[in-house]
């Protein structure tokens, strides 16, 4: 929202009284009647008819995905060995059958700890450490579990150059690596989280303790008894996952690429089964709900994380840990049709070909596999397709995991928006510049000038002009992958006017549920009419992460502006929000998120207990500190508020976030040098936020600092010309 200045009041007073810190064709899914009775039956039932698949699953990454800690499953080194780190000596030993670590615990003291689980089996293992309350942790020293040859055989932290120590929020004790929310979904079958809030306590419990049949083909109880019947035809499982069947791959005459027949066209749910179900696990996500049906849409029990600016590089390609999905939804391979098992076996989890030779089944090897095409020699590195079309990047220091976007290698869009190439990840000794013209020379000009999502995603997060136009054009090409449109989408937010509101109305109705959750999660920043228009037909939407987006946009909605049947369904949305936000009251954020919603609510009381409960989960977590510091404010109590915000710069020193909401503070109570300093902190500290610079440079104007006002101005708007506040400022101060 665009900034008013008055000559009335002074402006930074003026500015802290207004702030605080395509159609849908989705269907409705009927629950699966198969699930109501249906209960887990274990590896063993299955593989009474289904040996093959229950053999190869047997020692892959699935079956080993965690193991009870005893002398067949463990491989790190605990014969006494000691491992120094941030000046703590862990040492890793042995009692009886039993595997200790003795190292710091929560309070930095040192402590023998049991070691209860091995955690995963390559390139590394981890290992796992039962709290008393039910907790179970991942230790930050791991094992590297590759050949000696390859540096493997010893002990490393996950964290090698940060120094982690009891007081950061990555110590293997903290949130952040507790196994029971952040792991326990993916590393075994049937997982039930069942954390008590009243007593911050997990009684967490699971069928197999690892990743087995029915974490994929849902509970199988009635299919097994089915087909233990005499003369009995068995019941389908709940999920079959078989797109196998539902086509094949084909070459047509004269064409290069083999083509997917046999099912309707590329908007066909069969695909779309299996690679949801694998992305329950392989993608960046948050869980939403404890009541999971195997079959249902993945948004429907999950949040998938957007093309965000930590998780992904400006055109998509991986940069934090992001487990596939995301990438996958960008490449043609996913809009063409491929699923999950056309290059990986289901059960033993290992490709279906080798090297070229899998890329081959679908792309001819006459076309593809020849030096006129990779222009590299036969058998050389750069002869691999992975090598240029699937960039590799290492996670947990030893972990190299590969980009599934299968993206056409764009040197001319690192010499435009900076991200990394595979032609310079070979040549790192020439520039990006080079790469660009060889790969003109080799290839033309046509595919540089190409347009790219990306190309509108970095100049939103640079603030460059015109970036706007980008992001509307972005969002409104429907040949973009949805997930690439939802985040332009998204990234339109701050550039609100008519087109913005037109895009969001737009998305509302777009057949993918990426979008429609985006645009209702943008509606609490539009204007009331329009929110209430656009917002209530989502009240009802089939995918559960629209829903419970559309209840926090509407939630502070008058009774009065709703008919009795659009107040029913808000009431019934809330009430799902509040459940998925209580499902995870184990974490910091899902309280802060709560907090929220009880504060549109009108439910200050309890919207200050949720708070104050989120700081005890988790201490490091800010926001919550700055959100009941923002409460505190509006009930006049701003000398709590200030010990509450000096105590989370304890626990995080220089926080600009926490430096802004204590600057706002230190002005609200006439203490304009302390508030100016603070102000400036939080300005320097994230010059991504081009609010922190404004806020700042208004206070520098009320104090009579008007040349460096206009400095703190010129040099933000300088990083983002085309922010209206900043722009607004300038006018008004000039």
């Amino acid at each position: 929202m665009a900034l008013r200045f008055t000559a009335s009041l002074p402006l930074l007073f003026a500015l802290i009284a207004s702030i605080g810190c395509g159609d849908r064709s989705a269907p409705e899914h009927a629950p699966d009647v198969r699930l109501s009775s249906a209960t887990f039956v274990g590896r063993a039932a299955c593989s009474e008819c289904h040996p093959g698949p229950a053999r190869l699953l047997e020692g892959s990454d699935h079956d080993l995905a965690m193991q009870p800690a005893d002398a067949t499953t463990v491989l790190g080194d605990f014969d006494d060995v000691e491992f120094h780190y941030a000046g703590v000596t862990s040492r890793f030993f042995r009692r009886g059958d039993r595997y200790f670590v003795r190292t710091d615990g929560p309070d930095g003291e040192m402590r023998d700890y049991r070691i209860a689980y091995a955690f995963g089996v390559r390139p590394l293992q981890q290992y796992l450490v039962e709290m008393p309350d039910g907790r179970y942790q991942a230790l930050g020293i791991c094992w590297d579990t590759r050949a000696a040859v390859e540096g493997g055989q010893r002990w490393f932290h996950l964290y090698p150059e940060a120094d982690v120590d009891h007081d950061d929020p990555l110590h293997w004790t903290a949130p952040s690596q507790n196994w029971n929310h952040m792991c326990a979904e993916c590393h075994s079958t049937n997982l039930q989280k069942n954390f008590d809030s009243q007593r911050n306590r997990f009684e967490t419990s699971w069928s197999e303790i690892d990743v087995s049949c029915e974490a994929c083909h849902g509970p199988a109880s009635n299919h097994v008894a089915s087909a233990r019947q005499a003369g009995g035809r068995p019941r389908a499982l709940p999920v079959a996952l078989s797109e196998l069947r539902a086509g094949a791959w084909e070459f047509q005459t004269g064409k290069p690429t083999a083509r997917r027949i046999g099912w309707n066209d590329r908007s066909s749910a069969r695909p779309r089964l299996q690679i949801e179900t694998c992305a329950r696990c392989h993608s960046r996500r948050t869980w939403i709900t404890a009541a999971f049906e195997p079959g249902r849409p993945l948004e429907d029990s999950h949040r998938v994380s957007l093309l965000e600016a930590d998780l992904y590089h400006p055109d998509g390609q991986i940069l934090d840990e992001v487990y596939v999905y995301g990438s996958f939804l960008q490449s043609r391979m996913y809009a063409a049709g491929v699923t999950c098992t056309d290059c990986h076996d289901p059960h033993s989890m290992q490709l279906v070909a080798e090297g070229n030779a899998l890329c081959s089944r679908c792309h001819a090897p006459t076309r593809f596999d020849t030096t006129e095409h990779h222009r590299h020699p036969i058998g050389s590195p750069g002869s691999r397709c992975v090598e240029c079309h699937m960039r590799a990047r290492t996670y947990m220091v030893v972990d190299r995991r590969r980009d599934h976007s299968f993206r056409v290698p764009r040197p001319d869009l690192s010499v435009k928006i900076a991200p990394p190439n595979a032609c310079n990840e070979c040549h790192r000794e020439r520039s990006t510049e080079w790469a660009e013209a060889t790969v003109r020379e080799w290839y033309g000009s046509e595919r540089a000038g190409t347009p790219h999502y990306g190309e509108a995603l970095a100049a939103a997060r640079s603030g460059r002009a015109g970036a706007d136009t980008l992001l509307l054009q972005a969002f409104a090409t429907l040949a973009n992958p949805g997930i690439a449109r939802a985040t332009a989408l998204n990234e339109l937010l701050r550039y609100a006017g008519a087109r913005t509101a037109a895009s969001v109305a737009r998305g509302a109705r777009d057949a993918d549920p990426l979008v429609r959750r985006t645009a209702a999660e943008m509606l609490g920043r539009l204007p009331v009419n329009f929110r209430l228009r656009v917002g209530v037909p989502l009240l009802g939407d089939s995918i559960r992460t629209v829903r419970l987006a559309a209840a926090t946009a509407l939630a502070a909605t008058p009774q009065a502006s709703l008919s009795p049947d659009q107040s029913e369904l808000l009431e019934r949305a809330i009430s799902e929000l509040r459940k998925a936000l209580q499902r995870n009251a184990d974490r910091a954020d899902a309280l802060v998120n709560l907090g929220n919603l009880e504060m549109r609510l009108g439910r200050v009381a309890e919207a200050e207990a949720t708070y104050r409960q989120s700081m005890r989960r988790d201490r490091f977590y800010l926001p919550a500190y700055v959100n009941l510091a923002d409460l505190l404010r509006r009930q006049q109590r701003d000398e709590e508020g200030e010990r509450l915000l000096l105590e989370a710069l304890a626990v995080a020193p220089g926080n600009p976030e926490v430096h802004h909401a204590l600057g706002l503070l230190l002005v609200r109570t006439r203490r304009i040098e302390s508030a100016l300093e603070n102000l400036c902190r939080a300005a320097e500290r994230r010059p991504s936020n081009p609010r922190f610079a404004l806020v700042y440079a208004i206070a520098l104007f009320d104090s009579g600092e008007k040349e460096q006002a206009l400095f703190v101005l010129e040099q933000a708007q300088a990083r983002h010309p085309s922010d209206p506040d900043l722009l607004a400022a300038l006018a008004r101060f000039r």
